[in-house]
């Protein structure tokens, strides 16, 4: 399995991923390019802006 296929599970089981899941999970550093081809072969995925003390990140939800 590849990491697009394997974001793409882990989006239908646990419904939303962020960039350090990508990297641990699957060692993926490009998940912004995996979420831009997943949507482009017509997955429903939403960006949401996520800000801790320490960081601004994005967090993919695959949409219902």
């Amino acid at each position: 399995m590849n990491k697009t296929q394997s974001v793409l599970m882990h989006l239908r089981k646990k419904r939303t991923i962020t960039s350090w899941q990508a990297i641990q999970l699957f060692k993926a550093t490009r998940l912004a390019d995996i979420i831009y081809r997943l949507r482009n072969r017509g997955e429903q995925i939403v960006s949401e802006t996520v800000e801790n003390e320490n960081a601004k990140f994005a967090r993919y939800r695959l949409k219902n």
